[in-house]
């Protein structure tokens, strides 16, 4: 079988004994970065010394199915850097193609920056979207969030701390200076560090430069900033994605405080 281990995403206290274990006991590993691995297994005083294939976002496609060809003969324990692999990192092709031939996947849970970032926060934890690293370029970033503006959700994102500042900015021009927000750095580590705020304030904070590896926690929209316009794309959206448009109209009802029965019938307009 393929087994999915979560690493520690900082604090190396956090490695669970199942993942010891298999650590112990794997005779191979395929990993995102194959010297990672081998300084994790020192730094947890492992002494095994399995076969390490890398296994990363450039080779993937082209490894998946010598890979999971392998785990059928024994199991495959894969790795990312740190966290949980697929999570904006590599092993989601690999996880397809096991599937597609009937390969058992199971995981080894452990440390999330995503779920960690959102429980402290201090911003809605009901109910959340993961969107993954942010653009490089301020249009792309901006496009995305253009496309988030009404989402009302908790929103997690993962950015560089070169380009924090700029992401924060350009979050402020389309999200709404005043939309609470976190920027969580360095967590599970010595300096973890969770700046709360507006994202006008947490501009300022990162003026003076941010160090170290962070996660980005939006606020949703409110309903008062869920034009109806909005809220009828979004009935559209799920439409066009199967759902009954009665279904659809209720659930972005549910979510903006926009009447279902209006929202339903301007459903019907725009299908016209």
């Amino acid at each position: 079988m393929i087994i999915l281990a979560a690493t520690p995403i900082g604090n190396l206290s956090d490695a669970s004994r199942r993942l010891i274990e298999a650590l112990g006991s794997a005779t191979v590993i395929a990993a995102e970065d194959t010297r990672t691995t081998q300084r994790l297994l020192a730094a947890l005083g492992i002494d095994n010394r399995p076969r390490l294939i890398a296994l990363h976002d450039h080779n993937e496609k082209q490894r998946a199915a010598e890979l999971v060809a392998l785990a059928r003969e024994q199991d495959l324990l894969v790795l990312s850097d740190a966290g949980m692999p697929t999570v904006s990192d590599p092993g989601y092709g690999l996880v397809v193609e096991a599937a597609a031939q009937g390969v058992t996947v199971t995981a080894i849970p452990g440390p999330s920056a995503v779920l960690t970032a959102l429980a402290v926060s201090g911003l809605p934890t009901d109910r959340f979207t993961f969107e993954g690293f942010v653009g490089r370029k301020s249009g792309e970033r901006r496009a995305a969030f253009r496309s988030l503006a009404a989402e009302s959700r908790t929103m997690v994102f993962f950015d560089a701390p070169t380009r924090v500042g700029a992401t924060l900015a350009d979050m402020a021009a389309v999200f709404g200076a005043e939309r609470r927000a976190a920027v969580c750095r360095e967590l599970t580590k010595l300096h973890e560090e969770v700046a709360r705020g507006s994202l006008a304030e947490l501009v300022e904070w990162a003026a003076a430069g941010v160090r170290g590896e962070l996660v980005i926690v939006v606020d949703g929209a409110t309903e008062q900033e869920v034009a109806f316009p909005d809220a009828v794309a979004q009935v559209l959206a799920q439409v066009a994605a199967g759902t009954r448009l009665k279904d659809a109209a209720a659930e972005v009802s549910a979510h903006t405080g926009h009447s279902s029965r209006e929202l339903y019938q301007a459903g019907l307009a725009a299908k016209r």
